[in-house]
């Protein structure tokens, strides 16, 4: 259970952490001890594949924390992790019910890595049972997940719990700058926004008897119920950098989207393009692309272009962030490789506000807000047409997964 396999040359750095973790894993040498003298706190982590052990192993790195208990649906899975971390066999759980026996192993806080299908469940499973929540992003895959999630934030902070999310363009010292710049004004009032969200796409496998096969590997995300088609899952990133930027939400979106990719199996389509319409009047242009045909646009998979009167700017990803224009032109700089350092701040961030007592979850409503962007936007697109923001949430639209079959 991962992340979006991000396949161009600027994420080489952070494949390589995960290489050579996986490296490791392979030959049983153990990850660097934790050094600094820092108040452990107990974390679980429930999804312990690629991305899933890179997150865990960036934990353990920390020094703050102590990788208490594992779960993954494979038990082979969180034995690898647990091998590397040096977890307790007795604290390292599999099945449909690993989160529930992890909950109740003694952590304070809860790593959630699964496919997103699962996030509002089990976080709400953590929440209720009084720990705190770091949650990969999109927080759901449909509107009564957000909602969900969005509750939940509210709960955890009347009772002192931290609920996070790891988005990571906003955590980059560049990417800052040109947004707070753009808010001062520096772009001139904001016209037009152009998001890119171009990736690899991954494989997609004849279905089994049951969808046990479609949680490992990356295969969940050619299933919209699972991981909530690409446009929610990959390209929310350069999508929620835009709503970072603007602080605000789209009300509408009209699009169009299709299934290109060869022999599909999964229902989530390959490519899309949406156009947003804001309160403030802004337009918002969004192209997506998951698919293993050689496409680049100059090795910028994940980015955000703000046009306005006098200036444009971009967000980024990976590549360069500047604002080109206007009295408050700003050089910027490449980006650094957000896979790694984003996640490595965050982590960072989730210690420090529960150390020092914030509990505002502060993440919580961009996430929600970008993810219900998406969610607009996958409709929009499948419908060949124009929806909008309200008509989206009366609808409530609750995506099922069939889980007849798996190991509980």
């Amino acid at each position: 259970m991962d992340d979006y396999p991000y396949t161009r040359r600027s994420f080489i750095g952070g494949l390589a952490a995960t290489a050579a973790l996986q490296t490791m894993i392979a030959s049983g040498q153990p990850a660097p001890p934790a050094t600094a003298d820092k108040r452990k706190i107990k974390v679980g982590v429930v999804g312990c594949g690629g991305r899933g052990s890179f997150i865990a192993d960036l934990f353990h790195q920390h020094g703050g924390y102590e990788v208490h208990a594992l779960a993954d649906y494979f038990q082979d899975v969180a034995d690898r992790c647990g091998d590397l971390l040096g977890v307790d066999k007795m604290r390292r759980f599999s099945g449909l019910s690993g989160y529930e026996k992890l909950i109740a192993s003694g952590v304070e806080a809860v790593v959630l890595q699964t496919p997103p299908y699962f996030f509002p469940q089990h976080s709400a499973a953590a929440v209720a049972a009084g720990l705190h929540v770091y949650l990969a992003k999109p927080v759901a895959v449909d509107v009564p997940g957000c909602l969900t999630i969005e509750a939940l934030g509210k709960q955890a902070s009347e009772k002192n719990q931290l609920v996070f999310v790891d988005f990571q363009m906003s955590t980059d010292p560049i990417n800052i700058e040109v947004a707070r710049r753009i808010r001062e004004g520096a772009l001139g009032k904001v016209a037009q926004i152009q998001t890119f969200g171009t990736g690899s796409g991954v494989g997609d496998p004849p279905l089994g008897a049951n969808i046990e096969g479609r949680l490992q590997n990356l295969t969940w995300l050619n299933d919209i119920a699972l991981g909530g088609d690409y446009i929610v899952n990959y390209d929310i990133h350069s999508i929620d950098a835009a709503l970072w930027v603007l602080d605000e939400r789209p009300e509408s979106a009209s699009g169009a989207s299709r299934i290109m990719r060869a022999d599909p199996h999964g229902d989530a389509h390959d490519v899309c393009s949406v156009i947003y319409r804001y309160p403030s009047g802004v337009v918002h242009n969004h192209y997506g692309q998951g698919l293993n045909n050689k496409f680049t646009k100059d090795d910028e998979c994940l980015l955000t272009v703000i046009s306005g009167q006098v200036a444009y700017a971009q967000v980024n990803y990976i590549g360069k962030a500047f604002i080109n224009g206007g009295a408050q032109a700003f050089a910027g700089g490449a980006v650094s490789n957000l896979y790694l350092d984003g996640a490595n701040r965050n982590i960072a961030s989730f210690y420090d506000r529960i150390v020092g007592g914030d509990f505002t979850n502060s993440t919580i409503r961009r996430s929600v807000d970008s993810c219900l962007a998406c969610i607009l936007g996958r409709e929009a697109a499948r419908r060949n047409g124009t929806l909008t923001m309200a008509e989206l949430i009366q609808e409530n639209r609750k995506l099922t997964v069939n889980l007849e079959g798996l190991k509980a």
